[in-house]
């Protein structure tokens, strides 16, 4: 396994864990299941998920 090969693979890890990567899977979804609707900016799809969560604080552990 190659450095880049690593520095990849701790990157994708950080993001997923980090919540970054979330954004991208939405617009790959909106575009392929919703091709003629719109797609959120990322700063409205953040607010979107901060909203979410705090509507439901019983899914968080703490």
């Amino acid at each position: 396994m190659t450095v880049r090969e690593v520095v990849s693979g701790v990157r994708w890890y950080l993001r997923e864990v980090a919540g970054e990567s979330a954004y991208d899977r939405y617009v790959e979804h909106r575009r392929r299941e919703h091709p003629d609707e719109p797609v959120m900016t990322r700063r409205a799809f953040e607010r979107w998920r901060q909203d979410e969560r705090e509507a439901r604080p019983q899914a968080r552990c703490c």
